[in-house]
């Protein structure tokens, strides 16, 4: 729901690897974003609208993102497209970071734009810093990727660890991703993607932005 530059980039990408697609806008002027050999279907109408939606083929649907410019529009289309149609995988797109973890706690996944750009942005001009790369609907667990002093490097992953409390989950080493055992050792330039407690982000990431001889 939505062709926007988010929506038509989606299902851009979608149509061109070969997945069956639909795309939903109040706009017929919007679908101009689409190219022209765009093979999905294109539906004129309100994305949490059940004509419209059925016209799209939701009734078959795998997934469905809503991703228009209205916070409360993509919040009602999951929804609808979750409870009254019985899709298993939704997301919602939302500006207000507060609403959205509202919603992930009621199991609706969302992204929120102006938080993890504002996250993304902060983290690279900041010292120190980490970039929330996604967090678990309790909100007890993120998916974070800290800044790693050269101090670090050498260190096995189980030892790493066993310090930190903290399980890594890959590690991006050049163009690839890595998934580490416990004798892979952190390397120059590694970014680690690292499962962490929230309470505890804070502290790992002061202890791995000093020479581990130093970490408390």
């Amino acid at each position: 729901m939505g062709c926007g530059r988010v929506g038509a980039s989606m299902a851009t990408q979608l149509d061109h690897t070969g997945h069956s697609v639909a795309i939903i806008d109040m706009s017929s002027d919007a679908f101009r974003r689409l190219p022209p050999d765009f093979n999905g279907r294109k539906v004129k109408g309100i994305g949490f609208d059940r004509d419209a939606l059925e016209q799209a083929g939701i009734d078959e649907a795998y997934a469905f993102a809503a991703v228009s410019s209205g916070d409360n529009s993509n919040i009602v289309a999951a929804r609808v497209a979750r409870e009254s149609f019985g899709v298993e995988h939704v997301v919602a797109r939302i500006y207000d970071a507060r609403r959205a973890d509202v919603y992930e706690r009621l199991g609706i996944p969302t992204v929120a734009t102006v938080r993890q750009t504002a996250e993304q942005m902060m983290r690279r001009i900041l010292p120190g810093g980490v970039a929330r790369e996604m967090e678990d609907p309790s909100g007890t667990l993120s998916l974070v990727q800290p800044d790693v002093s050269t101090a670090w490097v050498g260190m096995s992953v189980a030892a790493l660890e066993e310090r930190l409390g903290v399980r890594v989950a890959w590690i991006s080493r050049g163009q690839e991703a890595v998934v580490p055992t416990a004798v892979t050792s952190v390397q120059e330039l590694d970014r680690l993607h690292l499962a962490v407690r929230n309470e505890r982000i804070r502290a790992v990431q002061r202890a791995l932005s000093r020479p581990p001889a130093q970490e408390v």
